[in-house]
């Protein structure tokens, strides 16, 4: 039925749990020290923020649009404020040094591989579309050996929005021209994948995960027709419907 498969990636493919605590801010002011642009770690932390806010400002957000902002670009803003040169390179090392810090564990959910290698010699395009930080994003697709495995892959942080805004989701049906009746999107997320989607004309697949905010409700697994749902994350059983 469908030939297009477009996947959220956390809490749909990989399982990840991160903690960015004080502990994670004060090695990532280390770092910063190291190259003369010295902060505390609750300093570095608010100054953060401050330039987060900012630019997401600027950008603009309603309703309609959500501005997504590139971590390496503040980070990189904070070295410069200090009179650092190299920043740009620095705020990369210090994103990718934070996001290090931050990880518990990430880990793909069991048979992702298997399911996607699957679909794919069914006879489907698989679709990456994720709202995440192409600094992080980029190299841990390659850790868990998915970088090969679609064939297309669209990170929130390269576009400048993020899911739920339409104007992600028709990034890759336009750049791609991709029928929307004949793409589903899967994700974990009811208010941002889900919703996005449809505001978009896709079909969707809702997968209540360990990762689904807590706030929203369980799956229905028997809805059926052009929105359905799943409990869980088991991809083998899963794919079975897909296929």
């Amino acid at each position: 039925m469908y030939t297009d498969l477009i996947f959220d990636l956390y809490g749909t493919l990989v399982d990840i749990h991160t903690e960015e605590n004080d502990d994670v801010w004060e090695k990532t002011a280390l770092y910063f020290g190291f190259y003369g642009a010295n902060y505390s770690g609750e300093e570095l932390h608010a100054a953060f923020d401050a330039a987060m806010r900012q630019r997401e400002a600027k950008a603009g957000q309603s309703y309609e649009s959500f501005p997504e902002i590139p971590f390496e670009q503040v980070m990189a803003q904070l070295f410069r404020e200090k009179g650092i040169a190299d920043a740009d390179c620095l705020g990369v090392n210090a994103a990718q040094l934070f996001r290090i810090t931050s990880i518990e564990y990430i880990r793909l959910y069991p048979w992702v591989r298997e399911a996607l290698a699957y679909l794919r010699q069914k006879g489907c395009r698989l679709w990456l579309l994720s709202n995440a930080q192409q600094v992080f994003t980029a190299y841990e697709l390659r850790l868990l050996g998915l970088e090969e495995m679609f064939d297309g892959i669209y990170l929130s942080s390269d576009y400048g929005c993020r899911k739920p805004d339409v104007r992600f989701y028709r990034a890759l049906l336009e750049e791609r021209r991709l029928d929307p009746a004949a793409c589903l999107m899967i994700g974990n997320d009811r208010e941002t994948d889900i919703a996005g989607a449809r505001a978009a004309g896709l079909d969707t697949l809702y997968m209540h995960t360990n990762l689904t905010p807590a706030d929203q409700a369980p799956a229905n697994p028997r809805r059926r027709g052009r929105h359905r749902e799943f409990e869980g994350s088991d991809w083998k059983k899963l794919v079975k419907r897909l296929g």
